[in-house]
């Protein structure tokens, strides 16, 4: 596996203890507009790509313990465009998708809503994208035919549901 490169960020002051989290890597892109994040979702669909979004906090300490196996993930599937969103700095945005807990991470295709793992759980989360990318590579229509051909999504026991509010 390759290495994961990261940027950090420094929130809070000396009083608070400076909190490094890390929010990017070589296939983790950090999102810090709403326009940047309709431009990276366009892109996705118009390559035909599905979306990994992770939304997250950086005082959060479960966003920051998965932070390492997100962007491990993220190497592992080149084929899939991995996000985060600071739902501190895109408040809205974070609001639009219903975001309650943090961090929620979001499987999208064409800019809708595949599945979402809710907290930091390594596991569901490896499966997860595990299961899209399989879907993704072995049979395109599982994922672009939305409920058409969801049996193979089933099998992974992902949900197929809509556009948020």
């Amino acid at each position: 596996m390759g290495n994961c490169w990261t940027t950090f960020y420094c929130y809070g002051n000396s009083d608070q203890g400076n909190q490094n989290v890390q929010l990017t890597s070589g296939n983790v892109h950090l999102v810090t507009t709403k326009e940047s994040w309709e431009a990276k979702l366009s892109e996705a669909s118009t390559d035909g790509k599905i979306v990994v979004a992770n939304f997250s906090a950086p005082w959060c300490k479960p966003c920051k313990a998965i932070a390492p196996a997100y962007c491990e993930i993220a190497d592992k599937y080149p084929s899939i465009l991995f996000l985060t969103v600071d739902v501190d700095e895109l408040a809205e945005l974070s609001s639009s998708w219903n975001v309650k807990a943090t961090p929620t991470f979001f499987f999208l295709k064409d800019g809708r809503q595949l599945d979402k793992v809710v907290g930091a759980n390594k596991d569901d989360l490896r499966k997860k994208t595990a299961a899209m990318a399989d879907s993704a590579t072995t049979s395109p229509s599982a994922i672009k035919g939305y409920p058409d051909d969801g049996n193979k999504l089933k099998n992974h026991g992902l949900e197929i549901r809509g556009l948020p509010e």
